[in-house]
């Protein structure tokens, strides 16, 4: 028998384990041009509570998973073969040849880095850093969710790129000392601690040049108010609005954008996939030397997938959360 994780109902704000049902199903049996993969891992990311106001109800939720194929009824996939897939919340997956990515298996890298550092999340943060902030050597960065999946990725990408100093936004005084003491971030601030805008100012009393946001709101008002003329922000994600029924004002410093000749600029990592060999080829050689690491979240056991996915929306992962099937 297989298992599969369900939607059964929308959230309204914050969403709930009752929203959510497990599902005993028939192991999939692969037809003409088909394979079965058997799913190791799967992911848990923010833009997944977005998906629940608006996917179909009554089916496995979508997100990115590392399989073996354990049967295949086409060539171009064997048994045993590594592979990335994007069925999402369920055991076992029946895919096509065209709609997967076999993986190789490189020594020092662990596999769980395709779906972290070396995943979407480690290709969001390079994408916005190198394609839309264009980071140059030397310069500050600040980086909010820091201690999330992209924002863990993005500390230790800013330094591969020559950053000068880089400053992270977390939610709790642990986590903060994480970035600092294993991430190579240069400081943390803990936002709960109060005084966000006036921590910012204190950790970059030169200004900021880059700012990659994963949060919105009060931070993207902090880093402009603290950014240099001509700085870029590259927004990726609002994590801090998604259980928010209707959406925060926006930034009180907004139009200092003019006065600084600030570029805020957001994008979508899915039109930047052609990048991810460029991605490979900056970290690969760091991963295997112990440079750069994997931070990761695992929990295990497909039946903790809900509590994972509600645990990541409160923040109660460090670095990237992930199931072990």
């Amino acid at each position: 028998m297989a298992i599969v994780v369900q939607q059964v109902a929308r959230p309204q704000g914050r969403p709930a384990a009752e929203q959510f049902a497990y599902l005993d199903v028939p192991t999939p049996v692969p037809g003409p041009g088909e394979a079965l993969v058997e799913n190791l891992y799967l992911s848990v990311d923010p833009y997944m509570r977005e998906r629940m106001d608006v996917g179909d109800l009554g089916v496995p939720m979508e997100g990115r998973s590392l399989g073996r194929v354990a049967d295949s009824r086409d060539p171009r996939l064997t048994a045993g073969d590594l592979v990335f897939h994007r069925q999402g919340w369920r055991s076992h997956a029946l895919v096509a040849p065209e709609d997967v990515r076999v993986l190789p298996e490189t020594p020092g890298v662990p596999l769980t880095a395709y779906l972290s550092v070396l995943g979407g999340t480690g290709l969001s943060a390079y994408v916005g850093l190198t394609r839309i902030a264009g980071l140059r050597p030397g310069e500050t960065v600040f980086i909010s969710a820091a201690a999330g999946g992209v924002g863990s990725a993005a500390g230790q990408i800013a330094r591969l790129l020559g950053a000068g100093r880089i400053i992270g936004s977390t939610g709790s005084a642990a986590k903060a000392k994480h970035l600092t003491a294993e991430l190579g971030f240069d400081t943390a601030i803990d936002y709960r601690a109060g005084d966000l805008a006036g921590q910012l100012a204190a950790a970059a009393p030169d200004g900021i040049d880059v700012y990659l946001d994963n949060v919105g709101g009060d931070h993207l008002e902090a880093a402009i108010g603290v950014m240099r003329e001509r700085g870029r922000i590259a927004w990726c994600g609002a994590v801090g609005q998604y259980n928010t029924a209707v959406a925060p004002p926006a930034p009180r410093n907004l139009y200092d954008i003019v006065g600084k000749q600030i570029r805020l600029e957001g994008f979508l990592v899915r039109d930047h996939r052609h990048l991810q060999p460029e991605l490979e080829e900056l970290l690969i050689p760091h991963l295997r030397a112990g440079r750069v690491i994997a931070d990761e979240t695992v929990v295990e056991g497909l039946t903790g997938m809900v509590d994972a996915f509600l645990s990541m929306l409160g923040g109660g992962n460090t670095g990237k959360m992930l199931v072990k099937v």
